[in-house]
């Protein structure tokens, strides 16, 4: 089966076509036959696409809408292209899969696509205004050019911490306002922690119940998840994608009354202070340059910046204390595991984060961490480490094409 794995943003369309079906994923054979974004759709896109064992495509091309975008896409998958991957006609997709953001407390699983569905993804767009709308235009779109005959499935990024407890998702807040409004921590990257969770279990042979991890999902945007017995017992995300640790252009964990003390200060707007917090702060606000960690590094490495360097600590500081207070929740772990755009190509990181931890077990192998190539999997830990440390690329795609297969074939979720 050929699943077309769609993830909308704003302005943005990324897809991967993976070949899988059940066998496969028993056997762990599946193929990602192409993959690809579309960036700046309203205006002149900027495109990259690549089919497996190709050059990548790099173009432009004007793209008025998200519906112009999977066009576009699908005229490359199907087409004649020297750099696509040729599929005979657009009835070789079989099925669709979505990165859906935000499914509330109701969606909790992946689940087919259908009208009530829809309905309860636009409920959430409350709690999601910047995702769940451009998620929903991925899905208007698919239906628009496939018709019902090609099903589609929604995997949502909030389903892996629906495992909760309310001692972890409720805030200190008058009750009332979670009955109301289901105001609560909902957690965020599940596709990529439940990952990463599946991952370690391949590689140490442990079992679902004998799964015990700190997760690190380190990119532009950032979050920590506590794992006991292999399901989601704690996460740094809330309500929105804003709590937590310290991120590219979001401030992470805040004391609330500055939003008031900037209101009365700056006469800063409820939409202001909301941009203040989520485009301008995190590493480009403490920094004042940048919100890529790469670059940082490169500055203070090569001009010793005093403010890159201030960012860098920081960043590394919030997820140390993540670390230790997950550890203590769960009374300890067997593993740490990093992930994301950070976590899987910057050793120098690792190091800072690890480094003053052996208290608490956790001992790096400097020679291994600074040998894994970026992008790489494996342990980095040192051998008497009593915590190991691990590097596992997150797959956020293959899960969803798999979940999307076991929703059509009416299979269960294993992992």
């Amino acid at each position: 089966m050929n699943v077309l794995v769609l993830n909308c943003g704003s302005s943005s369309l990324k897809f991967q076509l993976i070949e899988t079906d059940l066998e496969a994923i028993e056997r762990s054979a599946d193929q990602q036959k192409a993959r690809g974004a579309i960036e700046r759709i309203g205006s002149e896109a900027v495109i990259q696409f690549q089919a497996s064992g190709r050059p990548p495509v790099r173009r432009a091309a004007p793209l008025r809408d998200h519906r112009a975008g999977l066009d576009y896409v699908l005229r490359w998958l199907v087409g004649a292209d020297p750099g696509g991957p040729g599929l005979g006609s657009l009835g070789d997709v079989h099925a669709v899969g979505h990165r859906i953001v935000h499914g509330g407390e109701k969606l909790t699983r992946s689940v087919l696509i259908d009208e009530g569905v829809i309905a309860q993804i636009e409920e959430c767009i409350d709690l999601a205004p910047l995702h769940n709308p451009a998620n929903l235009k991925g899905i208007y779109a698919a239906r628009e050019v496939f018709g019902p005959a090609v099903p589609q499935v929604a995997v949502f990024d909030t389903s892996f911490h629906s495992t909760m407890p309310d001692t972890s998702y409720l805030y200190a807040l008058p009750y009332q306002h979670y009955v109301r409004h289901r105001v609560r921590r909902y957690g965020f990257h599940g596709t990529s922690h439940r990952y990463v969770a599946y991952r370690y279990r391949q590689i140490t042979g442990k079992t679902t119940e004998d799964t015990h991890l700190v997760t690190l999902h380190l990119g532009n945007g950032c979050s920590a998840c506590a794992i006991k017995g292999g399901a989601s017992l704690d996460t740094s995300m809330g309500l929105t994608p804003l709590e937590g640790l310290v991120m590219g252009t979001r401030s992470g964990d805040l004391d609330p009354s500055v939003l008031v003390y900037l209101h009365h200060k700056e006469g800063l707007s409820f939409d202001e202070l909301d941009s203040l917090l989520n485009k301008q702060s995190g590493l480009l606000g403490l920094s004042g340059l940048t919100n890529d960690m790469r670059e940082l590094l490169e500055e203070e490495s090569a001009h010793q910046d005093r403010r890159a360097r201030l960012a860098i600590e920081i960043f590394c500081t919030r997820v140390k204390e993540y670390v230790g207070a997950y550890l203590a929740r769960m009374n300890g772990a067997d593993a740490l595991v990093f992930t994301g755009g950070i976590g899987e190509n910057s050793g120098d990181i690792r190091r800072r984060v690890c480094a003053g931890l052996d208290f608490l077990g956790i001992a790096l192998d400097e020679g291994r961490n600074a040998a894994l190539a970026p992008g790489q999997e494996g342990e980095v830990s040192a051998e008497a480490s009593r915590l190991k440390v691990y590097v596992i690329p997150t797959n956020e795609e293959l899960l969803i094409a798999r979940d999307t297969v076991r929703c059509v074939r009416g299979a269960p979720r294993i992992w």
